[in-house]
């Protein structure tokens, strides 16, 4: 038993080493056909189930991120103003907002035949920053999502997407800025929390 944990264990670090090494456009790619083949998979999720297909994102598309990052920079300067458990609530109503309109996309394709293409990535050993271009391509066309990625400590990690032309951190930066002008951080986790309450179902 003592033989085969330690050989699990091993296999594991070994998975674990080869996943922070990987390529940035292969870790998107993971993260979202991983994502769409559960949905396809799952009763639920393929009937539209919206709770279902958020649990979904959450478990296969969530790792791939760092929406920390993502709430960071979309709150801008006030952020380190937060106090540690303000900051805690504004990255958790943040992430849970992302993740449900991240899902409402996905949602739209769950009766589909989708093909994924992912454009292969050239970046250098020393990067930090880079961006994977990917074409979702269905009967109703040919759309575009970017991803832009950081290399962190346990791999390249996803914190921002670019859908319909737009960078999700730009949209929201003008949209928190002009809550925390009119309430400050509390003001802003209050419009956090009653959109979330109010998109719930």
């Amino acid at each position: 038993m003592k033989r085969y944990f330690s050989a699990f264990l091993a296999a594991a670090v070994v998975s674990t080493a080869a996943f922070a090494q990987s390529a940035p456009d292969a870790i998107v790619k993971n993260a979202v056909e991983g994502t769409v083949n559960a949905m396809k998979a799952d009763p639920q999720a393929r009937g539209g189930d919206m709770a279902k297909i958020t649990q979904l994102v959450e478990t296969r598309f969530v790792p791939a991120t760092d929406f920390q990052r993502t709430t960071r920079i979309a709150v801008g300067k006030a952020w380190t103003t937060a106090t540690p458990d303000q900051q805690k609530q504004l990255y958790e109503q943040f992430q849970l907002l992302l993740v449900r309109t991240y899902a409402t996309s996905l949602a739209q394709l769950r009766d589909q035949d989708v093909t994924f293409r992912f454009l292969p990535v050239n970046v250098a050993a020393s990067a930090q920053d880079t961006v994977v271009q990917s074409h979702v391509i269905s009967k109703g066309g040919d759309d575009a999502i970017d991803y832009r990625m950081e290399k962190t400590p346990s791999g390249w990690k996803v914190y921002d997407i670019n859908m319909m032309g737009a960078w999700l951190i730009q949209v929201y930066q003008t949209q928190f800025a002009d809550q925390l002008a009119k309430g400050g951080i509390d003001g802003l986790i209050k419009f956090l929390t009653n959109h979330n309450a109010r998109n719930a179902g």
